[in-house]
């Protein structure tokens, strides 16, 4: 049984999120390869070799894959995918877009955003904004499997001694065509691997007052700004920020919801904090259900204090 995970990399650099989707690999047993596909990218090629746990590393080079299409990326896989039991992205905007159409041109049933293994072809997976958990079984040839990040620890970065093998590229497949990319720029670490967030919602009441309450708590914990959704929808916070079950899975050891009520979406988001902390004004608002603590009061009072004490 050998299995192959997709890279997800910028050319330049590995992403975190392939750790976490080699762990979910190994916990399904056989061997690991990795396939890198991208233009002028030897270095991810390399630091995806050193990767605990992987004994092959895929790479292909060509033009048409440097942007990262999803068409010409699934291109590559199926070149391969004949080779492998299963075939592993991470559940990130990346892996979501390129593994159904990999499924679809092998006529199998994608089994998405998996948060455990229970055997080569049983999986747990979140249904409901995480409110029940599915066990899905498999009878394909072929897996072809999106995983959950925080349900899985990324192995170790280095580690491994893996053999790097350049392949050819898939054919471009003409399809679409890269145009731009408008990418946010932040100073604080990024949202899907902080070690500590600190989300603000709609009862900040504002953007200016979103930034002014938060960036200075964010400051002195080392921590990335998230949102609920109520808050990017209104503006606050580009999309970028959003933290649930239509923006992002976060995991973080610290998770701060300020001024956010908890509605099933963002649970979703971020229920799997090893630590949360809400803080509201509201008693009964849903998100004291799932913090380990909790302090009713007025945002624009405790937080300034908060981060003034810290």
């Amino acid at each position: 049984m050998t299995i192959l995970v997709i890279a997800e990399h910028d050319n330049s650099a590995l992403k975190v999120a392939t750790l976490n989707a080699v762990a979910a690999a190994q916990a399904i047993g056989g061997d690991v390869h990795i396939l890198v596909a991208g233009f002028n990218a030897h270095g991810v090629a390399e630091a995806a070799a050193r990767v605990a746990g992987v004994t092959r590393v895929l790479h292909a080079d060509s033009p048409h894959l440097e942007a990262g299409l999803a068409e010409n990326v699934a291109e590559t896989v199926l070149a391969s995918a004949a080779n492998y039991s299963h075939i592993l992205a991470a559940a990130t905007a990346s892996g979501k877009n390129v593994t159904p159409r990999i499924a679809a041109r092998l006529d199998v049933a994608q089994i998405s955003d998996i948060i455990a293994v229970e055997s080569a072809d049983t999986f747990q997976r979140p249904i409901y904004a995480g409110n029940a958990i599915a066990t899905v079984q498999s009878h394909d040839g072929i897996k072809v499997i999106t995983v959950r990040t925080t349900g899985f620890d990324a192995v170790a970065h280095e580690g491994g001694a893996a053999v790097v093998e350049t392949v050819a590229a898939g054919p471009d497949a003409g399809t679409s065509q890269f145009v731009s990319r408008e990418v946010t720029k932040l100073d604080r670490p990024e949202l899907t691997s902080a070690n500590t967030i600190v989300s603000g919602g709609r009862g900040l009441g504002s953007g200016e007052n979103y930034t002014k309450v938060l960036e200075p708590l964010a400051d002195k914990l080392g921590a990335a700004l998230g949102a609920s959704r109520a808050a990017v929808d209104a503006g606050f916070v580009p999309n970028d920020y959003q933290v649930g079950q239509t923006g992002k899975i976060v995991a973080p050891q610290l998770y701060v919801a300020i001024g956010i009520s908890g509605a099933i979406q963002h649970l979703a988001g971020m229920k799997d904090s090893k630590v949360i902390v809400a803080i509201n004004k509201d008693p009964e608002a849903p998100i004291f259900g799932v913090a380990d603590y909790g302090l009713v009061g007025d945002l624009f009072s405790v937080i300034p204090e908060l981060a003034e004490t810290l």
